[in-house]
């Protein structure tokens, strides 16, 4: 009988499990018809919801019912009902309407609950924020709003590099539809390479990480373009001071395709050419040098069936400095450039109502060049004499991914997938031509290649109504010459509900990094390297704790996040001290092996922050505080001793606001503060007496001679000024006939702050020396007129 009663009670449950119905589909923008990602999707009134994936995709199971009612929201969208019988599995895709769209209708927007997401360390960053926020010369740059979050710094002042708790550049993992993008600088770094009228979505992550994410240390710059409006034309552009853009958008077959093409240039070159033309009237030597960059983004996808997409996106950029020089006597013109090129091709397939897959063949490359170019000329202005000399490196990868999202239950989902990538690297080739040249400096390309790949699972599951857990695993593998590195990354996440509007959550992640960028000027410029681990040169590797509390306030509509984490990396790499990867010796242009100049070491990260963010409401913004320590030990440099790296900085403070005044006045402002930057400065200057001897009789040939020799106490020995800096912006909206168009005004460094660029010891006549603090920019104001239709 209790065998029975066994029986019964099992096959009871088992029939109330499957009296259960799925919905699933998409969510998509009512005006351009592009899926949503992060949109919310839940029955009204009780525990059952989800949100849709990366490509708008939902599926959620829920018991039967005779009616319910489903609610759809979208920070930026008007909320959705949607009454509904839950009687049979649906598929309902649902269209939101965008605030702005709705002109008399007050909108009260759904907050953002950081409390039940498992994830942490975690920033959704809106396109629509980005644009109001003040920039750099007019020019809207997500990696500088990603800048203003708590735990991400800045390198040096105007630059775009991103040092995440700790990490260097080269430690971000910086992807563009999928597709990895190696140096996301222009202008040498004062620019990033992605135009905002081409993005859709951004998401950073700084710990925490889930399983599907490889190959870096720091973090995770998830970045998506537009898919492209699929009812009429739409484009939007604008006028800078340094650049101008344009991006259109429209189907190519309407409700069914669609494009996308984004384009922006620099006009320097053509605004400087007759400045620089006039003032060299009359001079015999006259230089003509010039920058520009200029990048392009395109995306065409096509909804096949109803279980099928297809979407082909690309990005290409580059920068280009040259500098011309002519006289009676010679010719000489040298260019240098670099640039990206991404290709993605992915295919959505919907296999049930509860397994959605993701299939990319992905194309990425990064190359670097200088080509110098010298030609003498006689009397009469005939070709006497040529020489030449062109430096390469590059890094090409080809990459093939699958991703499987699986919702076997409202409180149940799970993600598993696998990626390899193919990578050519090749870190320098030289090519030197001249009849004075010795052939044998040339030295040709050394082609390095390798072979990356990866296999995750993570499991999300609502354990109760207080607990949510993610748990992961990564297998990565790297195939180099001679050597393969089989490396295993748990990941885990922990999410305990304290209240109604508090949660508590921790994280554990362990990364590894197959790919090094070679740096010694410590800014990410476009000539260092980019080289994969070899037998002697192992792979990166961190693992990093984090742990804090999620909340947020009804009244005012503020969430708040507080995280500490404590990082440790190994095997992060360094050049020796005075090393480089080219060595200039008087006529001799030598290339040295990168790996016999490299050094190995260890680095810890360690702090707290804070975030407190307003995201709905005329005035909307947040503000965020990072105290950390970052430190690195590297036997072969500073005598073996800890030190702190330039990027350290022990406090860092930003605050955004956006207030908007009516329909047609928008302000905003930001205010930065961060510690200075640790450098390393002599300590000390003297000259010292040495002995040249030649021949072979010391005492009748030595020959005294004074060397100017500098001491330092080692590295990071000296804290430069803290850097702080109020931008300012006001836009004027209105609404013409056929578009709609913004003039904004922006003052960069509102009160003209002279914050330290770098650091110099000068000695004047009198022999006195001194340290000379040298600051980059001042008050700038800038103007642009943007529009949209």
């Amino acid at each position: 009988m209790k065998h029975i009663l066994s029986i019964a009670l099992i096959c009871i449950s088992l029939q109330a499990f499957a009296q259960r119905i799925t919905i699933s589909g998409f969510v998509k923008e009512a005006t351009s018809q592009e899926q949503l990602p992060g949109a919310n999707v839940y029955i009204e009134g009780t525990s059952f919801g989800t949100a849709t994936n990366s490509y708008g995709f939902y599926s959620l199971t829920v018991p039967l019912a005779d009616s319910a009612v489903l609610v759809f929201s979208c920070i930026g969208y008007r909320r959705h009902e949607h009454k509904i019988s839950l009687r049979e599995n649906k598929q309902l895709n649902v269209w939101l309407i965008p605030d702005n769209q709705l002109d008399e209708v007050v909108i009260k927007t759904q907050r953002d609950d950081p409390v039940s997401d498992v994830q942490m360390s975690q920033i959704n960053v809106s396109v629509q924020q980005i644009k109001k926020i003040p920039a750099f010369f007019g020019e809207k740059d997500v990696l500088k709003v990603l800048q203003l979050m708590p735990g991400v710094q800045k390198g040096t002042e105007g630059q775009t590099g991103l040092y995440v708790r700790g990490g260097g550049p080269d430690q971000n993992l910086i992807i563009l539809d999928d597709a990895l993008v190696y140096n996301a600088n222009h202008l040498f770094g004062f620019f990033s390479v992605f135009n905002s009228d081409a993005i859709k979505s951004v998401e950073l992550t700084k710990g925490g990480f889930p399983a599907r994410y490889g190959g870096r240390l720091s973090s995770v710059v998830d970045m998506n373009m537009k898919e492209g409006s699929k009812d009429r034309l739409h484009g939007e552009g604008g006028i800078g001071l340094l650049s101008s853009r344009l991006t259109l958008e429209g189907p190519i077959r309407k409700e069914k395709s669609s494009f996308l093409l984004s384009a922006r240039r620099t006009y320097l070159d053509v605004l400087a050419a007759p400045i620089i033309a006039n003032a060299q009237k009359g001079q015999d030597e006259r230089s003509k040098p010039g920058y520009y960059f200029y990048d392009l983004n395109a995306k065409v996808n096509f909804d096949i069936s109803q279980k099928d997409k297809l979407y082909l996106s690309s990005y290409f950029g580059r920068d280009k400095f040259y500098m011309r020089d002519k006289s009676r006597f010679y010719r000489s013109n040298v260019n240098l450039y670099w640039g990206n090129a991404t290709a993605t091709l992915r295919w959505n397939h919907l296999f049930t109502q509860k397994l959605f897959a993701n299939s990319s063949l992905i194309f990425s490359n990064f190359n670097f060049g200088v080509v110098s170019e010298f030609t003498n000329l006689d009397d009469k202005g005939a070709e006497i004499g040529f020489s030449s000399s062109c430096y390469q490196s590059s890094i090409r990868d080809v990459s093939l991914k699958t991703d499987f999202d699986y919702y076997p239950h409202p409180q149940h989902s799970v993600r598993f997938g696998i990626q390899a990538v193919f990578h050519k690297s090749t870190p320098s080739a030289l090519d030197i031509t001249g009849a004075d040249i010795n052939p044998e400096v040339n030295k040709p390309a050394q082609n390095l290649y390798s072979t990356e790949s990866g296999a995750y699972l993570e499991d999300t599951w609502q354990l109760s109504d207080a607990f949510k857990l993610n748990m992961g695993i990564r297998l990565s593998t790297f195939v180099t010459q001679g050597k393969t590195y089989v490396r295993p990354e748990p990941r885990a996440s922990a999410a305990l509900r304290l209240a109604k509007n508090l949660s508590m959550k921790l994280s554990y992640a362990m990364m590894n990094q197959y790919v090094h960028l070679l740096s010694n000027t410590g800014v990410g410029l476009p000539t260092d390297l980019w080289v994969p681990a070899t037998k002697k040169i192992v792979p990166q590797h961190s693992e990093q704790f984090a742990g804090g509390f999620a909340g947020y306030l009804e009244r005012p509509a503020l969430t708040v996040t507080m995280e500490g984490y404590y990082k440790k990396m190994d095997h992060i790499l360094s050049y020796k001290e005075g090393a480089s990867f080219v060595n200039i010796d008087g006529e001799d242009f030598n290339e040295v092996s990168w790996q016999d100049n490299v050094t190995a070491g260890r680095g810890w990260s360690y702090g707290a922050e804070l975030l407190v963010q307003k995201k709905s409401g005329k005035l909307s913004g947040w503000a965020g505080y990072t105290l950390s320590w970052t430190r690195w030990n590297f036997p072969q440099i500073n005598f073996g001793r800890t030190f702190f790296p330039r990027h350290d900085r022990r406090h860092d403070i930003c605050i955004v606001g956006i207030y908007e005044i009516n329909k047609r006045i928008t302000l905003s402002g930001t205010w930065v503060y961060g510690t200075g930057n640790a450098l390393t400065l002599p300590v000390s200057t003297y000259n010292a007496v040495t002995e040249r001897f030649s021949g072979a009789s010391i005492s009748n040939d030595a020959h005294l001679l004074s060397t100017s020799m500098t001491e330092y106490s080692g590295r990071g020995n000296f804290r430069a000024e803290p850097f702080h800096r109020m931008d300012l912006a006001i836009q004027f909206h209105k609404r013409k006939k056929r578009y709609d168009r913004t003039w904004e005004f922006a003052i960069y460094n509102v009160y003209s702050r002279k914050n330290p660029f770098f650091y110099d010891i000068d000695t004047d006549q009198a022999n006195h020396r001194e340290m000379k603090k040298y600051s980059l920019f001042p008050i700038l104001p800038s103007l642009s007129y943007n529009f949209k239709f």
